[in-house]
């Protein structure tokens, strides 16, 4: 609850004492001068109740409990509804916003939360695990989730879904490209989304270096991500494609010495790619290294596309 005004502390708890009473919570009170109160509450059976008022006008509850049946969350709502209700009737139209989070299930058979690269949390309606393996070089899954189908996670990053075809042609150039008879250079992609969408576009050769350096991820996304590499990861090497399951640095570097050149690179590293040197230690300098490596193998009019 957030307030129009200044929150009384001791008034806010005698208006919700009650509500936890006939719980049959046991109250324990915290209370700072100028930093107002903590007030746990415990049930015996375990679950309890933290409410937290903040004088500046602030007051959270957060209640956690143990109920895998639809009795036991219907509680927890009636219980809350029934606090919302109080705090209104005490404020008289002061509340400048409530906001009611959903439950976080932890503990579950499937685990539905999982971390953005830039740190945000996201909740999946996942159903399914179905591939779950730890290779020497990180732990592989992937979840079936009703709205995204099969997805890809490497080591709790989220990498790719067969719904994202979108981020594929998209880091292809979003279909203004013409690949038809070009040299093109993969860094990354193992799960075979850009490989199978270029090799429809007619290239002269696409290379694309795992660099993941772990064909555990070629094995699982060839079985379960089909949707999305097609049958491009069943043989290492084709009409017009080869995969290398090599670390990409040393590649980059042969081909800057021999002199390769391609028409395209295209960088689907993973967020936090497995280097087998210790001087790409730091993900900035192995990003800055990838991208000074890269440009020496890119012809002098072609493209470079990333994340």
């Amino acid at each position: 609850f957030s307030l129009n005004l200044a929150a009384d502390c001791n008034a806010v708890l005698k208006a919700l004492q009650p509500i936890f009473q006939e719980q049959g919570m046991t109250e324990t009170v915290h209370n700072w001068e100028d930093h107002g109160y903590l007030v746990t509450y415990i049930k015996k059976n375990g679950s309890f109740a933290n409410l937290r008022i903040h004088p500046h006008g602030l007051v959270m509850v957060d209640l956690q409990s143990y109920n895998d049946h639809t009795k036991g969350r219907d509680e927890v709502d009636q219980l809350l509804n029934k606090v919302e209700e109080r705090m209104k009737e005490l404020f008289h139209g002061n509340i400048k916003r409530v906001k009611r989070l959903p439950a976080i299930l932890r503990g579950g058979v499937i685990d539905r939360y999982w971390p953005t690269a830039d740190g945000r949390l996201v909740e999946y309606d996942i159903d399914e695990v179905v591939y779950d393996e730890d290779s020497p070089f990180q732990n592989i899954k992937i979840l079936h989730s009703k709205q995204f189908g099969n997805i890809l996670i490497l080591s709790g990053d989220v990498n790719l879904a067969e719904s994202d075809l979108a981020y594929t042609q998209a880091i292809m150039g979003s279909g203004k490209e013409d690949y038809t008879g070009k040299e093109v250079l993969i860094l990354g992609g193992g799960d075979g989304g850009i490989l199978y969408e270029i090799v429809k576009l007619k290239p002269k050769m696409v290379t694309m270096v795992a660099s993941n350096i772990d064909q555990m991820v070629i094995d699982g996304c060839k079985k379960h991500m089909r949707k999305t590499c097609g049958d491009v990861l069943d043989n290492l090497k084709g009409e017009c494609y080869q995969v290398l399951i090599e670390d990409c640095i040393p590649v980059l570097k042969r081909y800057a010495k021999e002199g390769r050149m391609f028409d395209y690179v295209i960088n689907d590293l993973t967020a936090v790619p497995i280097s087998t040197s210790p001087e790409e230690d730091s993900t900035w300098e192995f990003l800055r290294l990838i991208l000074d490596l890269s440009m020496k193998v890119l012809k002098q009019d072609g493209k470079y596309f990333t994340q």
